[in-house]
């Protein structure tokens, strides 16, 4: 009986297949519900006690042996059907790559269109102080912009809040660097406003200055045609009067979108017309804050917010999926 399980046992061991179907035989035969080892131990009660240690022992080796064996065959069996379906000459899957934001797309762009005016870039900080901000800018105290629905101020420090526009640009260049200036700045502004689809507390801008002898408002009309020609291909433009504390005049620019979609109709309210900018020329006060002779300069400035232009090239309804992070946004400007 021993010598009998032994057999069985270098069977097993010498067993060997790549088909499945003889490997799942090999399986049933022995370890099946009606295989050869549910027999044996069927006959353990017939064993002799003296013999009962040692075929219980034989039994579950043979019992282990099979049950590996069965496992290693099978697992040859699917690697080499893997291997054979493989085809290691193909390249290899690539890796997915990011993109910019296309609040940095649009930012570079428009950089780029004023280098080919001859402007210059330069920066300032995002914390500023009241007179940078403010009163250089020629806001007197009582302004609407000073409110606290609308600045961020540091607590410790009352004379100090986040930027609430690029216009600061102004004054710093013009403060360290006399006439001919030509810089725009390209930033992160800070406004306290609620959140709907056109607002947001932190917007980018593009502002810039250009100061220099005989600079009239029919110089700052040939750049922003220049730019509306660059960033959208229109040319047909609109200036309408407005107000702003550091220019004078100020006017806002619209360009005609025109009205062939059911888009433009809609982003336009039905009118064809989408404002890009506000823009002026320096008010004389400006220009004496900053201790340049306003008989002797002249000067124009300019501001658009970036998600504005962003929301126009790409035709994206709501400002706040710029903010989301919405990797299936994001994926779409690759």
């Amino acid at each position: 009986m021993i010598k009998k399980l032994e057999d069985y046992i270098s069977h097993v061991k010498k067993f060997s297949s790549q088909d499945s179907n003889e490997i799942e035989s090999f399986k049933i035969e022995f370890l099946g519900r009606k295989g050869l080892i549910n027999d044996l131990f069927s006959n353990f009660k017939n064993v002799p006690a003296d013999k009962k240690k040692e075929y219980g022992q034989k039994i579950n080796e043979l019992k282990n042996l099979t049950s590996k064996k069965y496992e290693d065959l099978k697992l040859g069996v699917k690697q080499s059907s893997k291997s054979s379906r493989e085809d290691y000459t193909k390249p290899g899957f690539p890796i997915s790559s990011g993109s910019l934001h296309p609040i940095t797309t649009i930012k570079n762009r428009i950089i780029d269109v004023f280098y080919k005016l001859g402007f210059g870039l330069s920066e300032s900080p995002e914390i500023e102080d009241d007179w940078h901000n403010f009163t250089a800018l020629n806001l007197p105290e009582d302004h609407p912009a000073r409110d606290m629905q609308d600045t961020f101020f540091i607590q410790t420090d009352p004379d100090l809040l986040l930027r609430t526009h690029c216009s600061t640009i102004q004054i710093r260049h013009l403060e360290e660097n006399p006439p001919p200036a030509k810089v725009i700045q390209a930033g992160r502004v800070y406004r306290n406003e609620a959140i709907s689809s056109r607002s947001h507390c932190i917007f980018h801008q593009v502002d810039g200055i250009y100061v220099d002898e005989d600079v009239s408002f029919a110089d700052l009309k040939q750049m922003v045609l220049y730019f509306a020609k660059s960033m959208f291909g229109k040319s047909k433009l609109r200036f309408r009067p407005s107000y702003f504390p550091f220019t004078e005049p100020s006017a806002e620019v619209d360009i005609y979108w025109g009205l062939e979609t059911e888009t433009d109709y809609k982003i336009t309210k039905g009118t064809g017309w989408l404002e890009i900018m506000g823009c002026g020329m320096v008010d004389p006060k400006v220009l004496e804050n900053c201790n340049i002779d306003s008989e002797k300069y002249t000067g124009y400035a300019f501001g658009m917010g970036i998600e504005r232009i962003a929301m126009l090239i790409y035709q994206i309804p709501d400002i706040r999926l710029f903010f989301e992070n919405d990797v299936r946004f994001l994926n779409q400007f690759k």
